[in-house]
């Protein structure tokens, strides 16, 4: 059934359904739906009600005979069937984690279950109950083993081996791990791994907070909540829907394309989580999940080395070559990984080469995409202007001025590309970029034919260049410079230069109409930028 739309006489019921979620109350979402079954996909839309639901020390909705997803230490312990749940140890976007005593056997275990109790919709209960078949087929030294597979009182749940210890995210948490320590982890996660695939499972989620270290430091792969058995007749993931958390996500997962996810993907996470392992922080981490994935899909990761020049180079080559881009060019699976590492371990001669030049370019080109585009823009109109120079078209007074501005606009686009790189100068580098933009075309076009020159094109490429940093703000600003910029050029069309007159129409018309086009562009850029920053909002709220 559908959500009714805003005229639906049902909808002030749903606003005071939300509004007593809220208030901290437990409405039994049956008596709504007697009356109005229309709201039941409505209702099934967990993430938005549980992030309406402030946590309570009420406990649980006996009611329904489920424990509450607001469970706090005050309700614990408490019994479960044949467990008895001592403390919460772990929570997600689809379950919480509960370490537990076993009754009968008398043994610590840890119990997972849907986080939305008596709220999860069908598509919910499917994923937990993919994650748990998943999980109890597999039998790995270094992957968390399931003891039991359940439901009681209507709550789905299952236990599993109980890991005393921390997860990698509290590992890297103080500072980055010596080269021998880091590989030594990732080989063994990466058979684990190896393993999962041979029985035609793909994790999709491998990050840090997934791999459990025990008090040895021996790795545990776990959480397979996004796991999929990549079998024929699998149905589990619609196409489109990105699942997974963007700093380790592989760029075709990223992109929502379903049917290219592989085991290449995993390797993909194995890679970002070595990385991270030996420069304390992921590969891609921007300040919104939307910024963090355009980031995977376009960019090349700041080589390791520079963030920790202690990292062998062969360390390095092995965490870029599971970065690449596209799949095939990564290890062909994640026991080739495991061999590469070992191979480093021991001193051996590795599987992986250094990249030729050619995709050095290119790599560089994807790490420092605005610096590269304005210099490839930048070549490209030198390259012209100094042809039309060589066949008579410009004097040599105009080639040697726009060598000059052309030269002094690389230079400042370094400077600014340095000053980039640096978290504290970031924020004012990009706008002093964009001012440079301005004022070095505007330089140009004065020493070109000012408002009368095709150049003029330019305004309307800076501002669409702008939305590249997902920033409305900064999209406006842009126009404006673009506006004052454009506003000098005619000045100088009228009162400079009048002679520019007779190459071009002396009315204000084009001028005008020039201007509400820069203005309805950006209204229109402008828009789209903020519609992604709202989408990126909500998948943040869901990751």
């Amino acid at each position: 059934m559908s959500v009714p739309d805003d005229n639906d006489p049902a909808i002030p019921l749903l606003d005071a359904y939300l509004s007593r979620l809220q208030a901290g109350e437990k409405p039994d979402p049956r008596a709504l739906l007697e009356k109005h079954p229309e709201l039941a996909s409505a209702l099934n839309c967990l993430d938005a009600l549980e992030l309406l639901a402030p946590p309570s020390g009420e406990g649980s909705n006996e009611e329904c005979g489920t424990v509450g997803p607001a469970l706090d230490s005050a309700d614990l312990p408490r019994d479960f069937g044949p467990y008895e749940l001592v403390r919460e140890i772990g929570r997600g976007g689809m379950g919480v984690v509960y370490e537990a005593r076993q009754k009968g056997l008398d043994r610590s275990v840890a119990v997972k279950m849907i986080l939305a109790g008596h709220l999860a919709s069908a598509e919910i209960v499917r994923r937990f109950q993919t994650e748990a078949k998943a999980a109890a087929r597999l039998r790995h030294s270094n992957i968390v083993h399931i003891h039991d597979v359940g439901q009681h009182a209507g709550q789905h749940f299952f236990a599993m081996e109980y890991i005393e210890g921390r997860g990698l995210d509290k590992l890297i948490s103080a500072g980055p791990l010596d080269a021998q320590r880091a590989v030594r982890l990732i080989s063994k996660v990466a058979r684990a791994v190896d393993h999962l695939h041979r029985q035609g499972v793909l994790h999709r989620d491998l990050k840090p907070s997934n791999i459990l270290t025990d008090a040895e430091e021996e790795p545990f792969v776990t959480d397979f909540g996004l796991a999929k058995v990549f079998a024929s007749d699998s149905q589990t993931t619609a196409t489109g829907v990105i699942a997974g958390t963007p700093s380790y996500m592989a760029p075709e997962q990223a992109s929502g394309r379903r049917a290219a996810v592989g085991p290449a993907a995993d390797v993909y996470s194995l890679g970002a989580i070595l990385y991270e392992l030996l420069t304390g922080a992921p590969p891609f981490r921007a300040e919104t999940p939307l910024d963090t994935l355009m980031e995977v899909l376009s960019r090349d990761p700041v080589l390791p080395r520079k963030l920790n020049p202690r990292i062998p180079r062969g360390l390095e080559l092995i965490c870029l070559k599971c970065l690449s881009k596209e799949p095939q060019q990564r290890y062909g699976s994640a026991a080739a990984l495991a061999d590469d590492l070992e191979r480093f371990a021991r001193g051996d001669a590795l599987e992986v080469r250094p990249p030729n030049l050619a995709r050095r370019f290119w790599g560089w080109t994807r790490r420092q995409p605005a610096l590269a585009s304005r210099l490839g823009a930048l070549g490209l109109f030198y390259v012209i202007e100094t042809i039309n120079y060589l066949t008579g078209a410009v004097d040599g007074k105009f080639h040697w001025q726009v060598s000059l501005v052309v030269a002094l606009w690389a230079a400042a686009s370094v400077a600014c590309q340095q000053l980039l790189a640096h978290r504290r100068w970031s924020f004012p580098a990009r706008y002093a970029w964009g001012v440079l933009d301005s004022l070095a075309l505007l330089v140009v076009m004065l020493i070109a034919r000012g408002a009368a020159s095709p150049l003029v094109i330019g305004y309307p490429l800076i501002i669409v260049g702008s939305a590249l940093w997902y920033r409305v703000r900064f999209v406006w600003f842009m126009t404006l410079l673009s506006l004052l910029s454009y506003g000098a050029l005619v000045l100088d069309f009228y009162f400079r230069r009048p002679e520019l007159q007779q190459a071009m129409e002396p009315g204000y018309n084009r001028h005008v109409i020039f201007a509400l086009g820069l203005l309805i562009l950006s209204a229109i850029v402008s828009y789209l930028v903020q519609r992604l920053r709202i989408l990126s909002s909500y998948y943040g709220q869901a990751v």
